[in-house]
């Protein structure tokens, strides 16, 4: 099962609203939590939020709702990635971004520049890496209109692609997609993206040289697959807990290891998935019993454990005694801020 940061869903809660449907009843039916919309530190299923946007248009009889979606995000939601790609030093420089590091944002997205026949133009493609998964045009148009509005971040915000093509049949009139891209469409395509002037590829952009390296040096750790194999687990676990998805299998197909290829660098590192995940879950739960008033319920979801009754236990190993217990100690100590 792939994930995509919460920020995929942005701002979808008052567009569904102002159409007159009821978010909270979509994110409900799609299993998502309400509170993970519009959050970067947060992962949520792929295939929920899919859910969440093809049964929007539907119950608000919105055909070009991803397109709408799309005008109310921005580069904003692919956090570090979008600050590391319009800090580069030229718009190609950016893609390679895109490329590169996309899994920090979501494992089931893919960007791509390709030459094409004609050397003054290039083709960048967008793909949904998730086999099996269904028809999602709103989902791809989305995507798309969320592409379009990182390219005119890098390139104007007057800037229009050659051509913009897409898989499916038009979900409107063919003019509608004109006006909104900007360029002509093309329908039915065996691939999703925008043709490209290879000229425009070579802009420079107002590169921070700085700012470019401390952020790609940030995802360098954070994607990284020959070094820290116990960072890699533990960043990934510490944002998967609240979706009840930390499982050896799981995490091991995100970073394109067998578990048991996972299981020997980790051993190598003298740890365990088993240990890494214990020391988050501790970690996390020492942070909000003192430093947080939420309850012990929500730590008990926040932490990826069914029952509350779980947490408790864990609590008694880790500080001695209860969540309640150890939350009043820390108390006592003027250590918890509201």
């Amino acid at each position: 099962m792939s994930v995509v940061r919460g920020t995929a869903l942005a701002n979808y809660p008052q567009l569904v609203q102002e159409l007159g449907g009821d978010p909270l009843a979509l994110l409900r039916d799609a299993g998502i939590r309400p509170e993970d919309v519009g959050k970067y530190d947060v992962f949520v299923a792929f295939r929920r939020v899919v859910a969440a946007v093809e049964s929007a248009a539907i119950a608000t009889a919105t055909p070009d709702f991803g397109r709408r979606l799309a005008e109310r995000q921005g580069i904003e939601i692919l956090g570090p990635v979008g600050v590391a790609a319009r800090t580069a030093a030229t718009v190609a420089d950016g893609f390679v971004i895109f490329e590169k590091f996309m899994a920090a944002y979501s494992p089931a997205f893919s960007a791509k520049i390709t030459p094409l026949p004609d050397p003054g133009r290039s083709f960048l493609e967008f793909r949904i890496l998730v086999p099996e998964s269904g028809p999602m045009p709103q989902s791809m148009e989305l995507s798309l209109g969320v592409t379009l509005r990182v390219m005119r971040v890098l390139l104007g915000a007057g800037y229009a692609p050659l051509n913009v093509h897409l898989e499916h049949e038009p979900l409107t009139g063919a003019q509608d997609y004109h006006r909104y891209f900007g360029c002509r469409p093309y329908f039915a395509q065996s691939r999703s993206g925008f043709t490209l002037r290879s000229s425009d590829l070579a802009r420079p952009l107002n590169d921070d040289y700085l700012a470019h390296q401390a952020v790609v040096g940030y995802l360098n750790v954070i994607t990284q697959r020959d070094s820290s194999a116990a960072q890699s687990v533990r960043t990934m676990v510490r944002q998967l807990l609240p979706t009840g998805m930390v499982t050896l299998d799981f995490i091991a197909a995100q970073l394109n290891l067998h578990p048991k290829a996972l299981q020997r660098r980790l051993s190598a590192e003298q740890t365990t998935f088993e240990a890494l995940v214990d020391q988050v879950r501790r970690d996390a739960a020492e942070h909000y019993l003192r430093d947080t008033t939420i309850t012990l319920s929500h730590l008990t979801r926040e932490l990826g454990y069914a029952e509350q009754s779980v947490l408790t236990r864990s609590c008694r190993r880790w500080f001695g005694t209860g969540p309640a217990g150890y939350r009043q100690a820390a108390q006592s100590k003027g250590a918890v801020r509201s």
